[in-house]
């Protein structure tokens, strides 16, 4: 059954990210300026990971709270969500994310407009600004973000209520080393929204290709090596 409900809170749980998470990052190159600062980075971190934790116990309980497409994708390639629900989940984000970005770009043009709108770009130094070691970087990232996923907010024999502490966290720990490699995307949406108002595309295909390859990896493993066995056992 569809459930435009749903659809909607995965709309407003994206804004939130694709609002507060760039914002986060408008507000730290305007306090420690536009390089890699730590304090930058922590900022930044605690940005997402707030963002995302906080939307996942607001609506986890109304559509999962995937707030991500590469999410999305991997509940449907696990057959944990129905293909219209997933079109509609993925579409309803992206709109989220967009909508989350001009509404950014109005408030604060001058600002935002120094790094983007929060677009991620690209490949860092660091990873000689390989197009190849950014998309493996978002690849592991992504995993693990999906692999937290499932085994806190799918799996039946997860502790109860830490799901969201646990997502949230993990956000924080991949934006604290993935921020200085590629900016820490795992989120086609939260890279698109702001693409789109600032018209930044450099690279952009690494975040939706890894994201998407990492998380259909990790949804595979984890749904049919750790979920199913724990509803199989649960069922007997």
């Amino acid at each position: 059954m569809v459930n435009g409900r749903s659809w909607f809170a995965e709309s407003i749980a994206t804004f939130c990210l694709v609002f507060f998470g760039p914002l986060s990052v408008v507000m730290a190159a305007a306090a420690f300026g536009t390089g890699l600062t730590i304090e930058g980075i922590i900022m930044i971190s605690i940005g997402h990971g707030a963002a995302i934790g906080l939307m996942v116990y607001a609506f986890g309980h109304v559509s999962g709270a995937h707030i991500n497409p590469a999410v999305t994708i991997a509940m449907l390639v696990t057959r944990r969500i129905g293909i219209k629900d997933g079109i509609g989940y993925i579409v309803f984000q992206i709109i989220g994310a967009i909508i989350a970005a001009f509404s950014l770009k109005t408030i604060l043009p001058e600002l935002g407009a120094k790094v983007n709108y929060g677009t991620q770009g690209g490949p860092s130094a660091l990873l000689n600004n390989s197009a190849m070691s950014g998309f493996a970087v978002e690849v592991i990232l992504t995993f693990f973000l999906v692999t937290v996923i499932f085994m806190t907010a799918v799996h039946k024999k997860a502790a109860a209520g830490m799901h969201g502490i646990a997502i949230g966290g993990m956000i924080f720990l991949l934006h604290l080393v993935g921020v200085p490699l590629t900016g820490a995307s795992m989120n086609p949406a939260r890279t698109l929204g702001p693409a789109i108002a600032s018209g930044y595309w450099d690279f952009h295909w690494i975040y939706w290709a890894g994201p998407i390859i990492g998380a259909i990896i990790a949804g595979l493993i984890m749904n049919y090596v750790f979920v199913k066995k724990a509803e199989t056992e649960k069922s007997a």
